[in-house]
């Protein structure tokens, strides 16, 4: 009689560790479906200015994070697969894929937070320099497009202020015809309505584009930070089950 008792509830254990593990895996699969969607959403949402930053540690994140996503997602479906089938050898493999997966995450958030700390500078010493010297010029055609899109949304002029542009290759060339700005500093564009930097046709943002590109880009990889090494501590809490 008490084996009895003894093995229903060793079954009751195991019912109950088996639906936990399940959820687990069910979380699991969520999270990576978050990771990856953070990724993707860096990358979109204004990932054009990625050929304004001198490194790319930035874009090394986002892909990571949707690396990792992807696997996870992979894997959690795996894994819940397995606990339904009971096939431990499935488990194992599940288990072992789960932590080189947290350490890809852990990896993605360390280099998220390592580049916020010199994003400030990165932005002081590269950008100004590539919206000078790089601007219009043939083969630049990506920067181009990305200084224009950056003016535009974010509705400034210049690196630091609409003066950064007085000593640029552009407004010194033929091209610009004595414009004193490119047309996308102006509020509402039109051609060659460069030639008049009055405050009532042109963004004059104190800070100038700089500021503006700091807090997104450092908004962003708050998220990418937060989300990578969150979801990987989910997991390794999960490791154990």
């Amino acid at each position: 009689m008490g084996s009895l008792y003894k093995d229903e509830q060793d079954n009751w254990i195991t019912v109950c560790l088996k639906y936990l593990l399940f959820v687990f895996n069910f979380l699991f699969w969520m999270g990576g479906g978050v990771v990856m969607g953070v990724g993707i959403w860096t990358l979109v949402d204004k990932g054009e200015y990625l050929s304004l930053l001198a490194s790319s540690t930035f874009a090394v994140s986002a892909y990571i994070l949707i690396l990792a996503g992807g696997l996870v997602m992979v894997t959690g479906f795996l894994g819940c697969c397995a606990v339904i089938r009971e096939q431990r050898s499935c488990l194992s493999t599940y288990f072992s894929c789960l932590l080189l997966i947290f350490l890809i995450e852990l990896v993605a958030g360390v280099l998220a937070y390592v580049y916020y700390q010199s994003l400030s500078e990165e932005l002081k010493q590269h950008l100004s320099k590539t919206m000078t010297e790089n601007y219009a010029k043939p083969g630049k055609e990506s920067i181009t497009h990305s200084v224009d899109r950056l003016q535009q949304d974010f509705k400034c002029c210049g690196s630091n202020n609409s003066f950064d542009w007085t000593h640029s290759v552009y407004i010194m060339s033929l091209e610009a015809e004595k414009r004193l700005v490119p047309d996308s500093c102006c509020k509402t564009i039109t051609h060659q309505c460069g030639k008049r930097d009055h405050p009532s046709n042109i963004y004059k943002v104190e800070g100038g584009c700089i500021t503006k590109l700091e807090q997104f880009l450092a908004d962003h990889l708050l998220i990418i930070g937060a989300v990578g090494i969150g979801v990987a501590c989910l997991q390794l809490f999960g490791l154990p089950l």
